[in-house]
C-alpha cells in the first residue's frame, strides 16, 4: 500500500479538536505575556530584520539578570500561526532560571521555507550580538525543522565571530525531509520541488557532529511524523551526533507542547539541563 501523504501529514483533519487547542494556547499566552510584563522581565518586540513578522519577545527569569537563553520557533507549517499564541511556552524554563526568546518570522507562499530558515538564522544573531550567549533553539512542527536546521548550521563558516553558537536543541514533531510535502494540497503554499525540498532538509545536510539533538513526538501522531523524528535521530546519531527520541504516550501534534509551560514536566527539566549545558 503507497502511503497517503495527504493524510500523514494533515495534523489539523487527524485533531479536530485543535481550534479549541490553538483558543488555549492564545489565552495562556495573554496571560504569560500580563505576568511577564507586569514583573518587568519581558521585552516584547524586538525587530531582528526589516518585515512586522520578524520579532522577538524576550522573556527572562528575573529582571536585569543575565540567564542561559534558549529560542522557541513555532509551528503552523511554515505558513500559518503568531508568536504572540506561544508566549506560554516560556513558562517552563523561565521558572529553572533560563531566558526564553519567542521568534516570528514570515509565512509561505510570501517567503520561500530557505527564506525562513535565514531568517531564524538572524534571529539567532540578534540575540548573538545582544547577549554574546550560545543558544539553546527548541520548536514545534515547523519550528522543530528550524531547531533542526539551527543545529546543523554552519555557524563557524557562516558567522566566524559568533563561533559555534546553536551546540543543542529539541524539536517535538519536527519534519526533517521535505521530500514527501511535494505532492500534497499544503505545497500549493510551500511551493517546494525536489531540488527545493533536498535543499531545506536538514537530514540532507552534514551532520552536526558534537552536538546534542533531542527528536520527540506525541506517540498518537502520524506514522510519518513518528518516522521523521526517528529517522533523523538514528542518522545523526550514528554520524556522531548526542540525539535521542521519545515518542510521549497519549500526546497528539498539538497536545504535545502543552508541556512546555509546565516547569516540573520532564520536557522542561530536559531541556533545562541542555540550556544550563549550552551557557
Amino acid at each position: 500500500m503507497p502511503i497517503d501523504y495527504e493524510v500523514e501529514y494533515d495534523n489539523r483533519a487527524r485533531v479536530p479538536e485543535h481550534p479549541e487547542i490553538f483558543a488555549g494556547w492564545a489565552r495562556d499566552a495573554e496571560d504569560y505575556r500580563a505576568l511577564a510584563m507586569q514583573e518587568r522581565r519581558a521585552e516584547l518586540g524586538l525587530a531582528y530584520g526589516e518585515s512586522p513578522r520578524q520579532f522577538i519577545d524576550l522573556f527572562s527569569p528575573r529582571p536585569d539578570v543575565t540567564a542561559p537563553l534558549a529560542l522557541f520557533v513555532h509551528g503552523g507549517w511554515w505558513r500559518s500561526l503568531e508568536p504572540a499564541m506561544f508566549s506560554h511556552m516560556a513558562r517552563g524554563l523561565n521558572a529553572h532560571g533560563v531566558a526564553v526568546a519567542v521568534t516570528g518570522y514570515d509565512l509561505c507562499p510570501h517567503v520561500s521555507i530557505a527564506d525562513i530558515v535565514e531568517q531564524i538564522r538572524h534571529a539567532c544573531l540578534f540575540l548573538w550580538l545582544r547577549t554574546k550567549q550560545r543558544l539553546l533553539v527548541y520548536g514545534h512542527s515547523a519550528g522543530g525543522h528550524l531547531a533542526g536546521a539551527m543545529l546543523a548550521t554552519d555557524w563557524p563558516t557562516l558567522y566566524p565571530k559568533a563561533g559555534d553558537l546553536v551546540p543543542a536543541a529539541y524539536s517535538i514533531s519536527g519534519v526533517f525531509d521535505l521530500a514527501p510535502l511535494t505532492g500534497i494540497s499544503v505545497n500549493q503554499d510551500l511551493r517546494l520541488d525536489a531540488q527545493s525540498a533536498r535543499e531545506v532538509s536538514p537530514l540532507t545536510w552534514p551532520a552536526p557532529k558534537g552536538h546534542a539533538f533531542d527528536a520527540v513526538v506525541g506517540g498518537l501522531e502520524s506514522s510519518e511524523f513518528l518516522r521523521q523524528s526517528q529517522t533523523i535521530a538514528d542518522t545523526w546519531g550514528k554520524a556522531g551526533v548526542a540525539t535521542r527520541y521519545e515518542a510521549i504516550p497519549g500526546m497528539n501534534h498539538f497536545t504535545v507542547i502543552n508541556a512546555l509551560a509546565d516547569p516540573q514536566s520532564a520536557m522542561v527539566l530536559r531541556l533545562a539541563e541542555l540550556a544550563k549545558k549550552v551557557a
